[in-house]
C-alpha cells in the first residue's frame, strides 16, 4: 500500500518518469568504404555526425581502403587533385583523371565470383559513378548508400552544419556538438581510448563510451582468412541477415 499523500505509479511509468531521454551520438570523419567498425558505430547511435570541416589527412583511410584480392589484401583509392596540405576534405576534389569504369572492373575481378556479387555489385557501381568530384560529397554519398543497404536508419549529419563554435579542438569541440544536438551518450571507437577524459565528459552531462568491434571469421573463397578489409568484402560474401547480426552484435561497448 502506498503512504497517505502518495500517488502510486506502475513500474514502467516510473521508470519512464525517472530516467530522461537518451540520445547516442558518434563522431567520425568520412572513409572510401571503411570497414564494418565504422557502419556498427553509425548504427549504435541515435546521430552520426560525419565531419566535412575536418584537415584532409595524407596517407590516411579517407580515400582508400582495401579489398581482398589474389588471396591477399590490396589498396583501391581515389585519386585526388593537387592541391594544399591546409585544405579541408570539404574542400577536396576528386582527379579529372579518376576512372571509375577502371575501379569497378578491379573489383569486379576481385569479387565476381563471390556469393553475394550479383546483390552487391550494383551498389558499388552506383556509388563510383557518382558524377560528383568534391570529395566530402561523393564520400558521404557513398556511406548514407551503404547504411540503406544495410539497412542503417541512423541520422547522419555534416558537422558544419551545426551551430558550435568550429575553431573548438579535440574533446571541447566533441562535446560541443554533442550538447548542439543534444547527445546525452557519446560512443567512438576503442582506439579514441587515451584521447578523452570520462570525469571531464561526466562532468558535462555526457556519458562516454567506447566500441571494439568482434573479430568474425567467414569464408573467402576457402583461403586463409583476411580480416579488417572494407565493407565491400564483408558485404560480397555475407547474407544481409548475417551483416545485420554482426552489425547489432558483433562488437563490446566499454
Amino acid at each position: 500500500m502506498s503512504r497517505p499523500g502518495i500517488v502510486a505509479m506502475p513500474n514502467n511509468m516510473m521508470q519512464t518518469a525517472q530516467l530522461p531521454e537518451q540520445k547516442k551520438v558518434a563522431i567520425m570523419q568520412p572513409y572510401f568504404f571503411p570497414y564494418i567498425g565504422y557502419f556498427q558505430l553509425i548504427s549504435a547511435v541515435d546521430v552520426f555526425v560525419i565531419y566535412d570541416n575536418i584537415k584532409y589527412t595524407k596517407k590516411g583511410w579517407i580515400n582508400r581502403n582495401r579489398i581482398l584480392q589474389q588471396e591477399r589484401d590490396r589498396v583501391i583509392s581515389l585519386p585526388l587533385k593537387h592541391a594544399s596540405d591546409f585544405l579541408d576534405v570539404c574542400e577536396r576534389e576528386l582527379a579529372d583523371n579518376f576512372d571509375a569504369g577502371k575501379l569497378l572492373n578491379q573489383i569486379k575481378a576481385a569479387y565476381q565470383r563471390a556469393p553475394y556479387f550479383k546483390q552487391v555489385f550494383p551498389l558499388i557501381e552506383s556509388i563510383l559513378k557518382n558524377d560528383q568530384l568534391n570529395l566530402f560529397h561523393f564520400l558521404h554519398n557513398s556511406i548514407v548508400k551503404t547504411c540503406n543497404y544495410l539497412g542503417i536508419q541512423t541520422k547522419i549529419i555534416p558537422s558544419s552544419g551545426i551551430d558550435i563554435d568550429h575553431t573548438l579542438k579535440n574533446q571541447d569541440k566533441v562535446l560541443a556538438i554533442c550538447q548542439a544536438v543534444r547527445g546525452t551518450h557519446y560512443l567512438n571507437p576503442i582506439g579514441g581510448l587515451e584521447l578523452y577524459s570520462n570525469e571531464y565528459f561526466l562532468f558535462k552531462n555526457i556519458q562516454l563510451h567506447f566500441i571494439q568491434s568482434d573479430l568474425r571469421v567467414y569464408p573467402q573463397f576457402g583461403r586463409e582468412f583476411v580480416p579488417w578489409l572494407s565493407i565491400i568484402d564483408i558485404m560480397m560474401f555475407n547474407a544481409i541477415d548475417d551483416i545485420a547480426d554482426y552489425l547489432d552484435k558483433g562488437y563490446t561497448l566499454l
